[in-house]
């Protein structure tokens, strides 16, 4: 559990894995639209700090283990969470409007999906829905012409700027500018080139893909067993099988604040915290997660924005 909250920290969106797999989208230190299927309970754990902690309503959890007052947990306890609800982003609707749907806070959706003014959208973007909206209300909605599955279709079609009114937008980026994060854009210029994790071809290339899919890296063939090795040296973020669909994944965080991932991996050799060089073997091929044949699933990203890895390699 602990592993799969590191990589929050770390990645804002690690999505469209390979052109076979709907990815699951993740978010920043402001949330994430991932929620496991159950979780262990730890130590000082309640079901108020694990319905917080997961944005799903309190009396989902109690209504999913058929729970009865006083609700005491255990350390070690399994509990079922309830599905994330979603909205799909369709042609025309801005995240206003959208709100208003829900009938939540536009600066709560925003935040949980990492979303920055002027809050731009993607038609065919899945949006994470707050843990206050029910299944009721978002089935209600959905009738009346919205969407709230995930969808991977009219992806490409143009963006749309969220429409605000003034009063609102103004709130909006004078709270923005008085926040000062001490998080910093990550320029998607690279001095250096990173060097390629495993050596073959490339089957799945970064961008839109089969059917409105969208690969958010690329997709390198090479034989099971194969060494995968860092593109350059940082400390691995993340080590672990707990994301479905990415299999055996590992994530390094460079000191340039870019990100490497590495999914679909047979065996890993590293661990959380680890401090790697550059070439350094970290894993090898596998075929693990979502894919039938053994490859290398490789994504770069400056900061939080995923970029096309061909471009950083030599």
């Amino acid at each position: 559990m602990k592993k799969v909250l590191a990589i929050l920290l770390f990645v804002p969106l690690f999505a469209g894995c390979y052109a076979g797999s709907n990815g699951i989208p993740l978010f920043n230190s402001y949330g994430y639209n991932y929620t496991p299927s159950s979780v262990i309970v730890q130590k000082g754990d309640t079901l108020y700090s694990l319905s917080r902690k997961y944005e799903v309503p309190l009396r989902s959890i109690i209504e999913e283990n058929n729970l009865s007052a006083p609700y005491t947990l255990n350390v070690g306890q399994n509990l079922r969470l309830p599905v994330r609800k979603t909205h799909t982003v369709a042609k025309g609707e801005t995240l206003y409007a959208i709100s208003k749907k829900y009938d939540v806070d536009i600066t709560s959706l925003s935040k949980l999906n990492g979303l920055d003014a002027p809050f731009t959208l993607n038609v065919g973007q899945v949006l994470a829905l707050p843990g206050s909206v029910s299944t009721n209300t978002v089935t209600a909605k959905s009738s009346s012409g919205g969407s709230s599955s995930f969808s991977q279709k009219r992806i490409t079609s143009t963006r749309q700027p969220a429409k605000m009114p003034a009063k609102a937008q103004t709130a909006a980026t004078s709270k923005k500018i008085a926040k000062s994060s001490p998080r910093q854009a990550v320029s998607t210029y690279r001095k250096s080139k990173f060097m390629w994790p495993v050596k073959g071809a490339v089957v799945s290339n970064f961008g839109v893909v089969g059917k409105g899919r969208r690969n958010d890296g690329i997709n390198i063939k090479a034989a099971i067993g194969t060494n995968v090795k860092a593109a350059d040296k940082g400390v691995v973020a993340y080590a672990g099988n707990e994301l479905k669909g990415f299999g055996n994944l590992v994530l390094i965080k460079h000191t340039d604040g870019y990100i490497t991932a590495y999914a679909h991996n047979d065996k890993l050799y590293v661990k959380k915290g680890q401090k790697v060089l550059r070439g350094e073997k970290i894993a090898t091929v596998g075929r693990t997660g979502s894919v039938n044949t053994p490859q290398l699933h490789f994504e770069v990203r400056a900061g939080k924005k995923a970029v096309n890895p061909r471009q950083y390699l030599p």
